[in-house]
């Protein structure tokens, strides 16, 4: 199992700094120049030479690379000011650091992401267990449509009419708000309900037909029929054999969707009014602020590369066979 691990976290190392490359790259090879982007409009020659060389903008590329990355574990001094580490440089449209801006609104993009998924698993296969269970009958065809009808909708639709409908009208859900889990932690989960549960919807509807497929397919295996003629019960190889088999296939499919997860919180900031890296992200590309950009880029890079490193853990306790691969 640890030279499982190492090989992965091996990869994922290798992967992340091969996004951090090409991101930095991409970005510095743009059209506009990140000299004058940090100028501002109003900005003679004289200006944009001298914050070129005080970026170190006059290096070679691989230097600047090389200064930025190193900037990033063991902090750097930036004319702006000294960057403690994490260093990802200064915001051109502000002129403050960038990690103080994203440590302030990750926690709530990350509660987003975490409620969102935890909704959307326990709904969604949860509804595909009982569906496969009452295959055929009234509860199966009924999930089905309300999966139909779920898989549908898109969040910026159906946000709008759960805060009309939950919110205003009812008052049954809180509209949903930024978290502050270090003064008020209980405000912060009330406040995550709404966005989570719409967050959701778009993903349970997927995993509810999708589990019970999976459900339906292994309970035509060979292992199930050896299993029922040594006489064990319906429900327990429905539960210990089927559903060990389909598991498998669930994980991996939650590690596909990750970077969709994050993209469905994006969306959802949005549509909720939230101040997470989803806004932080859109208002960085509307000032064409770069080094938010590629920290936002990176981070979320580096959520994704150490979900599946998860994902992947949880896939060989599963299925021992992994541990080899």
């Amino acid at each position: 199992m640890l030279r499982f691990l190492a090989r992965r976290l091996l990869g994922a190392a290798v992967i992340l700094l091969l996004i951090s490359a090409i991101t930095y790259f991409l970005f510095f090879f743009l059209p506009s120049d990140p000299a004058l982007l940090s100028c501002g409009k109003n900005c003679d020659p004289q200006n944009v030479a001298l914050i070129r060389k005080n970026l170190g903008l006059d290096l070679p590329i691989w230097t600047q690379y090389w200064n930025f990355m190193s900037g990033i574990f063991t902090g750097r001094h930036l004319p702006a000011g000294n960057c403690p580490a994490p260093c990802f440089g200064y915001s051109f449209a502000d002129q403050q650091p960038v990690w103080p801006t994203i440590a302030d609104r990750y926690p709530t993009t990350l509660t987003l992401a975490v409620g969102g998924a935890a909704t959307f698993l326990t709904v969604g296969v949860g509804l595909g267990l009982i569906s496969a269970w009452q295959q055929g009958k009234f509860f199966d065809r009924f999930a089905s449509a309300i999966s139909l009808l779920g898989n549908s909708v898109q969040i910026y639709f159906i946000g709008p009419i759960a805060i009309l409908v939950l919110s205003t009208n009812l008052h049954l859900l809180n509209r949903g708000h930024d978290v502050d889990w270090a003064n008020a932690p209980l405000s912060s989960v009330t406040g995550m309900i709404l966005p989570s549960l719409v967050m959701s919807v778009i993903f349970w509807s997927n995993y509810s037909r999708q589990t019970r497929s999976l459900m339906v397919e292994q309970m035509s295996e060979e292992h199930i029929r050896a299993a029922r003629a040594k006489g064990l019960s319906e429900r327990y190889v429905f539960m210990r054999y089927a559903l060990r088999g389909a598991m498998a296939s669930i994980v991996t499919i939650f590690g596909v969707d990750l970077s969709a997860v994050l993209g469905g919180a994006i969306i959802t900031e949005v549509t909720f009014g939230l101040h997470g890296l989803g806004s932080l992200s859109v208002q960085a590309v509307l000032r064409s602020d770069l080094p938010l950009e590629m920290a936002v880029m990176l981070i979320g890079a580096t959520i994704i590369v150490c979900s599946n490193i998860v994902i992947d853990t949880l896939y060989a306790f599963i299925d021992p066979r992994m541990r080899l691969a």
